[in-house]
């Protein structure tokens, strides 16, 4: 890493300012980024994806482990910004070009899956890169080290009865156990956000749970008039059936969403 030029210097080498429109928040402090790969306990023998890779601060980071990299990047100005990158670390970084929500994960890594993941994401795609990452399950990643926005940490991680609790809760939680690892302030990034970030792990669920399309349109329902009752929000989902589905459940129907754990809605899936 001491080969590379500063990463600031890169910046303005290259051109790179910030692009709103991709939701870029450049992490240039390397103590930062080194402590992001030391929490998602990265080594040598992992391959790791990583998403948004901008001017390469995580990506080093990930490099110095003596760890694989394959970054998905769609911005033209940063892949050039990489070069000086994959040609100090030989080998060892694959840099490709595209949109990390429409590209197949598993076409690009091939036999290395499941990889670990860890990224910086861009704001503006990051829970729809999440979802994505949890439908693909365990058999494209081992664990997942991600920056979210503040905000969007405390809904993954909120607990029942919360004001945070909803659709974004019950589905990470259901299909994978999430954890905070550290809170930065705005100020860590260039240009900084409005808001603070979180870097969240998440490790394989605890249980095998295929349903998550289910548990979509169940709490799609549930949290779509979380200050109905369920037995008026879970009707179009359930029909005439609701009252059963409730009482097997084990769930009253006077309750509102946010009063519903996580264990119950998976059974609400498994009935729907």
């Amino acid at each position: 890493m001491s080969a590379l030029p500063p990463l600031r210097d890169v910046i303005k080498a290259h051109g790179l300012g910030a692009k709103k429109s991709l939701g870029q928040h450049f992490l240039l402090d390397l103590n930062i980024t080194a402590k992001i790969a030391r929490e998602a306990e990265i080594g040598a023998d992992d391959h790791v994806l990583e998403v948004g890779p901008g001017p390469g601060g995580l990506t080093r980071a990930l490099l110095e482990t003596g760890a694989t990299v394959t970054a998905i990047e769609r911005d033209a100005r940063c892949i050039i910004a990489l070069e000086d990158v994959r040609a100090a670390y030989a080998g060892k970084l694959t840099v490709v070009e595209g949109d990390a929500l429409g590209v197949d994960e598993r076409k690009i890594l091939g036999s290395s899956v499941p990889v670990a993941i860890a990224a910086n994401l861009p704001y503006n795609i990051s829970t729809e890169l999440l979802i994505k990452w949890l439908k693909a399950g365990p058999a494209l990643w081992s664990r997942m080290t991600l920056m979210f926005q503040k905000e969007v940490a405390d809904r993954i991680l909120a607990e029942p009865g919360s004001k945070s609790y909803g659709r974004l809760s019950v589905l990470t939680q259901a299909a994978s156990v999430p954890r905070r690892a550290f809170d930065l302030p705005a100020r860590a990034f260039t240009p900084p956000p409005k808001v603070d970030s979180t870097v969240v792990i998440f490790d394989p669920p605890l249980r095998a749970f295929s349903r998550l399309e289910a548990l979509e349109k169940v709490t799609a329902a549930a949290f779509g008039q979380r200050r109905k009752m369920l037995r008026s929000s879970l009707k179009a989902a359930f029909g005439a059936k609701l009252e059963a589905a409730l009482d097997e459940a084990g769930l009253a129907p006077t309750l509102r969403a946010e009063d519903v754990s996580v264990d119950r809605f998976l059974k609400l899936a498994e009935l729907l």
